[in-house]
């Protein structure tokens, strides 16, 4: 699949008391970039939930800080699926300047599971879903 981006503007409230993005923050840009590449496809994920009864949750995230970011900084961030599975996707992830998008401020791989809304427990990716998904793992 084609790697997916949506620019972040660094707000104050991103940073920490050194004038850097907080580390937790840079996990809400990749939620954000996710939500959007998601919006993409034609899916909103509160009618996700409403008609076919299903949520996306992260499962796991491994992730490495490389460079910071800084107040108003003009950030893009990918989010690009490597996996697909029956109900969970593994997404490569990337926080970059939007000057310098060939540098990682920071990288990581998120999986993420889908979920029935009524027990939270695995389901499987609807069809209608899955076919606009497209491996590239």
């Amino acid at each position: 699949m084609k790697c997916f981006r949506w620019p972040v503007r660094v707000y104050y409230e991103d940073t920490d008391s050194g004038g850097v993005v907080y580390y937790a923050n840079y996990l809400k840009f990749m939620e954000r970039a996710r939500t959007e590449w998601l919006r993409s496809l034609g899916f909103e994920q509160d009618r996700l939930a409403e008609s076919a009864g299903i949520i996306f949750a992260v499962r796991s995230a491994t992730v490495e800080f490389i460079s910071p970011a800084r107040f108003n900084d003009a950030l893009e961030v990918s989010a690009q699926v490597m996996q697909r599975r029956r109900a969970s996707l593994t997404f490569k992830q990337g926080v970059y300047h939007a000057e310098q998008p060939e540098r990682a401020l920071c990288s990581g791989l998120v999986r993420v599971a889908c979920l029935s809304v009524v027990d939270f427990k695995p389901q499987a990716i609807p069809d209608f879903v899955a076919k606009e998904i497209v491996d590239v793992g």
